[in-house]
């Protein structure tokens, strides 16, 4: 298996991973700008992308998840839940579903509260075991922090929503995986983000104060130090939509 993560000045951290013996690989919250990075190291690998995935819709920085796609000739992924919404196909992924790439699988975890199409992956090396190495937690879960719930509804309902997905989802998963997220520090998606950029379910579960809070107190807390919106929010949401040029 190989893993690389790509990080750019605003703290976006990006993904490519996938299994080198078979030739097949996956792309991350590709930033646009960033697609011929990924099509240079598929080529050095010896790798086909066979998927391109956004764990959301992105409102700090224009995806170039779409454009990778086309130039791999490989499928968009998204939430299902975003068929709805963007302005192009996409392969709307399933919560539970299952993507095979070689030796390497990822399975999709719908975790809503950041977004409401929010996803995190959890990657497993079956050369290893089956059981996940890693996971990709989005803009759901930070190395000291939480995903902001303010950018597709109503901050105390996508804050509940949050609450759930950590608590159902994330938390019951083994101490000793590694969760890699969405941003660092220097992202306006999260409050208190360390500049770290991996971290273990344990170590968070000790240290990120989010997570041993009850649901009225996260709820609180969450809301009251919300950061400013992303600069441009609007126009970057609309053309990660496909409804601007």
């Amino acid at each position: 298996m190989f893993f690389q993560q790509r990080r750019g000045d605003d703290g976006t951290l990006s993904y490519f991973y996938g299994c080198g013996g078979k030739g097949f690989a996956v792309a991350v919250d590709v930033v646009a700008g960033d697609e011929e990075w990924f099509m240079a190291e598929a080529r050095k690998a010896a790798v086909r992308i066979s998927f391109v995935i956004d764990t959301h819709i992105h409102a700090d920085h224009l995806s170039g998840g779409r454009a990778l796609a086309a130039l791999a000739e490989a499928p968009y992924c998204m939430h299902e839940s975003d068929e709805d919404q963007v302005q192009f196909p996409i392969r709307g992924l399933k919560d539970g579903e299952i993507l095979e790439t070689g030796n390497v699988i990822t399975q999709v975890l719908h975790t809503p509260g950041h977004t409401p199409d929010s996803l995190c992956l959890l990657v497993s090396d079956i050369r290893r075991s089956k059981a996940p190495w890693f996971a990709l937690t989005g803009d759901t879960l930070f190395v000291g922090g939480v995903g902001r719930p303010d950018l597709g509804g109503t901050p105390e309902e996508m804050a509940a929503k949050l609450y759930d997905s950590l608590q159902q989802k994330l938390l019951p998963l083994p101490d000793d995986l590694e969760i890699f997220p969405g941003h660092a520090a220097g992202s306006v998606c999260g409050a208190g983000l360390s500049g770290k950029p991996s971290s273990t379910i344990g170590f968070e579960k000790r240290w990120d104060p989010y997570l041993s809070m009850d649901r009225m107190t996260f709820m609180h807390e969450l809301t009251a130090n919300i950061p400013e919106r992303p600069a441009e929010m609007a126009r970057i949401v609309a053309s990660n939509l496909g409804r601007v040029a």
